[in-house]
């Protein structure tokens, strides 16, 4: 099936985006990182994945192999779709998703909507052998263990994994009002938007 794609985009939606290869536009499902990324013209290589159902074909796209593999990863446990899976990645970069899994962050896994305590268990039951010769914590501990004075820590670390400077990223959060009462996606979102090239 397809496996890469390259074009220009020629259209940004909601949480798709349209790819223009060779005068043929492929949509796809893409996580926020690189929605947030991408503008109309641009040149991207996706890494791409399609999901085939009786009802459906869709086409997930990726801006790493190493980020479509982890969408792969998490299809392979019992109750998580390609929705579910995007909502993970859109939430939170690929390094963070796996950490929280290898230190059994339900907390962390839980505030993404879809994923309740039972399909955060069993990711960390089925993943975290997996993660866990690749996944290295710098400080000698376990990430996410100890609580951050910023409301917005979690954010701050999502949006840091997606690549983002941690001084344009500190700004985008601390631009928003009252970000104290929102939940970490839809920080993540306020700021992407902000973040935004154009």
């Amino acid at each position: 099936m397809i496996g890469m794609l390259r074009g220009k985009v020629w259209e940004i939606q909601t949480e798709r985006l349209v790819l223009d290869v060779q005068g043929v536009g492929y949509l796809l499902t893409v996580p926020y990182g690189l929605l947030a990324k991408s503008s109309a013209g641009q040149e991207l290589v996706i890494y791409t994945h399609v999901v085939m159902r009786e009802d459906d074909l869709s086409l997930y796209g990726f801006s790493s192999l190493e980020e479509k593999q982890l969408f792969l990863e998490m299809l392979s446990v019992s109750g998580i779709g390609p929705k579910a899976a995007i909502s993970l990645l859109s939430t939170f970069g690929a390094v963070q998703i796996e950490s929280a899994i290898v230190s059994e962050n339900l907390n962390l896994l839980t505030k993404v909507p879809g994923i309740g305590k039972k399909t955060a268990q069993r990711l960390i039951l089925e993943l975290k052998e997996k993660f866990k010769g690749h996944v290295s914590f710098p400080t000698g501990e376990e990430p996410f263990s100890t609580p951050s004075p910023l409301n917005h820590s979690e954010a701050l670390q999502t949006l840091l994994a997606l690549g983002f400077g941690l001084d344009e990223a500190k700004q985008a959060l601390s631009r928003q009002k009252d970000s104290g009462d929102l939940s970490t996606e839809e920080q993540v979102k306020r700021a992407l938007r902000m973040l935004a090239p154009g």
